[in-house]
């Protein structure tokens, strides 16, 4: 945890060491600095903590902690001294651009009931309809941006004559960028959300149809039709639709690039017509198991026009021993030198509908593995026996300025298969905290369910999990302490609340197509395993796969956050999907009347599993006494 003395005196370290560097480059004698090693931990210190602010105003009444995740805030608040007031109604949350003059606040679809009982339907100012959470992930409208993005958090309280009034507030400012390391290595996530009321206040509850194509084999033809296409292509493919295009952009650009892809999907036109333009310079490796063998197939469609452009030398069918699932592209030019990988498939599921990751990496010593790799695939197809033995099947170093990240290709052999040691670390060396977001694990027993099971069961660890179904024989843990699994879920039909609109489901297939575990994210320790691997017997031994092990607390912070989101949007969902008797309306809570009314924030303060929800991300230290329970602070015994 940041001392925040230590955090004033870094601009005091920092004019020292430059002093002493500057002195040191003139023509003087040699001067000896006992202290020197001691401040350049100090200011690698001061670069590697940036993702973690905290506020620094001591007469606020609470605390607040800014995480940066990749094209966004996690905002997290904690009460300092025991329980808040009853008349606390929550937290006002403003913010202000790098350069910019004044602070925006954000806006709660949740308002307080009006005087004759009704709901208000429109999105009001935090600053009058608080959020009644200690902690939001906020998406900025512009968060590329260069520079500072200031939050400014306030107390509100409400009197019985329910007039709003401010506490004192908490301010700090967090770089989020537009790279998570620039120029060395960039995390990037799809937004997943059309099944959000955000997507249909912007684009309609019925809008599916005019942006998305009926099935993937028509994807390379199909034409949006919305008013509104580019503008919703854009939000719902987020950061790793951009970022993947403009690798391809910039390969395009490089006449001295060669650029290598292995695609499972291949039916999203902005990617082919992309790889079209490469010409001879591509070589491509398609998936063609099940019906992406088929002739009407949009894998077929592609690998007919990528011939044509590239030649028919250079475009092979795949599918390893099961599936060539990689979702990889490679660009090695003069002035690019660029790898993609992770979950996201180039489809229009997948970069529009699905939640998916991919990592940028950059530079010769980063994409050598993955162009190893490619020439693997390439000369031993459809053999995973032979592929099992080569040296792509072991963990390579990427060797990455500062990263400590490593890199495997399946198929993997039996002496070199890493599901078992994947599973062990997380089931043996998991101390404080598992966040996941693993698709297909509803269908995949073994190994990695056990550990995550045995994990989940641990009362000392704090865990959160998402899949893509409902998960039998797992207990996910949930902030209401009920044993209810988290899974992708729309608000439709009876199970929509007011002021809430019913959601579009987003088509056939699933929503949650992650495959990332972020372990101990608060620790030195923190790991984060990411790709397109499944981390099942068949990821392991028979398909296609990539699989990124990251030790380094800022990816793994990002992750952290991608999984609260999502876990947040979709828990409210699956208990409105799964209650006999749903909520018809949602409302915020004003102070209690009576003696047997409790306040908002009751629960946070008396349910064991809210008290580390509440707690353990604010302080990012584990909230557990040596006996592995919680201190329960302000419960009503």
């Amino acid at each position: 945890m940041t001392n925040y003395k230590q955090k004033s005196f870094r601009p005091v370290v920092f004019l020292i060491y430059l002093g002493i560097l500057i002195f040191q480059s003139l023509e003087a004698p040699p001067v000896s600095v006992p202290s020197l090693s001691f401040l350049h931990h100090s200011i690698k210190q001061i670069m590697e903590e940036d993702f973690q602010v905290s506020g620094t105003n001591d007469n606020a009444l609470f605390t607040l902690k800014l995480h940066r995740g990749d094209g966004m805030t996690l905002i997290a608040m904690n009460w300092k001294n025991d329980e808040p007031p009853t008349d606390f109604v929550g937290f006002g949350i403003e913010y202000k651009e790098p350069e910019g003059i004044k602070f925006f606040a954000l806006k709660n679809r949740l308002a307080f009931l009006n005087t004759d009982d009704s709901i208000d339907p429109n999105r009001l100012s935090t600053l009058r309809s608080p959020i009644q959470k200690f902690r939001w992930v906020h998406f900025p409208r512009n968060a590329e941006l260069p520079g500072e993005f200031t939050y400014r958090i306030t107390p509100v309280f409400m009197n019985t004559s329910d007039e709003l009034s401010f506490g004192e507030s908490q301010m700090a400012s967090i770089q989020l960028r537009r790279e998570t390391y620039p120029g060395l290595l960039n995390v990037t996530f799809t937004r997943g959300f059309v099944s959000s009321q955000a997507f249909v206040n912007r684009y309609g509850e019925d809008s599916i149809p005019l942006l998305l194509p009926p099935n993937a084999d028509s994807g390379l033809n199909f034409v949006p039709t919305h008013p509104k296409s580019d503008e919703a292509l854009a939000w719902m493919g987020f950061e790793a639709r951009n970022a993947i295009l403009e690798v391809l952009d910039k390969a395009i650009e490089d006449d001295e690039a060669e650029v290598r892809v292995v695609a499972y999907d291949l039916s999203e036109p902005g990617i082919v017509s992309r790889l079209e333009k490469i010409g001879s310079r591509l070589k491509v490796i398609i998936d063609d198991s099940g019906t992406h063998g088929d002739e009407d197939s949009g894998e077929t469609q592609a690998t007919n026009r990528l011939i044509q452009s590239a030649g028919e030398d250079n475009v092979r069918r795949q599918h390893m021993g099961g599936l060539q699932h990689n979702k990889t592209i490679v660009v090695d030019g003069t002035t690019e030198k660029v790898a993609v990988c992770g979950s996201t498939n180039f489809s229009w599921r997948g970069f529009f509908v699905q939640s998916n990751n991919a990592i940028i990496l950059k530079g010769q010593n980063a994409i050598k593995p993955f162009l190893a790799a490619f020439d693997e695939y390439w000369d031993n197809s459809n053999s995973a026996s032979a592929f099992g033995t080569s040296p792509s099947s072991e963990w390579v170093n990427l060797n990455i300025q500062n990263i400590n990240a490593e890199v495997s290709f399946s198929p993997h052999s039996d002496d070199n298969a890493l599901l078992k040691s994947i599973a062990d670390d997380i089931e043996e060396n998991t101390t404080s905290s598992l966040f996941y977001s693993l698709a297909f694990l509803f269908q995949t027993p073994g190994v990695m369910q056990n550990a995550i099971l045995k994990v989940s069961k641990a009362e000392d660890i704090f865990v959160y999990g998402i899949s893509d179904k409902e998960v039998g024989g797992i207990d996910l843990q949930d902030p209401d302490g009920n044993v209810s699994p988290v899974f992708p879920a729309a608000l439709t039909g009876a199970n929509v609340p007011e002021p809430f609109k019913s959601e579009p489901a987003g088509g056939g297939g699933n929503r949650m197509h992650h495959k990332f575990l972020v372990v101990d994210f608060d620790k030195p320790t923190a790991r984060v395993y990411m790709g397109s691997y499944n981390f099942s017997i068949a990821a392991d031994d028979k398909n296609g796969e990539n699989l990124l092990l990251i030790k380094d607390q800022r990816i793994a912070v990002s992750y952290m956050i991608e999984a609260v989101r999502l876990f947040d949007h979709y828990h409210f969902r699956v208990i409105q999907k799964k209650a006999q008797e749903a909520n018809k309306r949602l409302f915020l809570q004003k102070p209690p009347q009576e003696n047997d009314e409790k306040p908002w924030w009751s629960e946070d303060y008396t349910h064991p599993r809210k008290i580390r929800d509440r707690v353990y991300i604010p302080m990012m230290i584990p909230p557990f006494s040596d006996d592995g329970i919680p201190p329960i602070r302000g419960t009503n015994k």
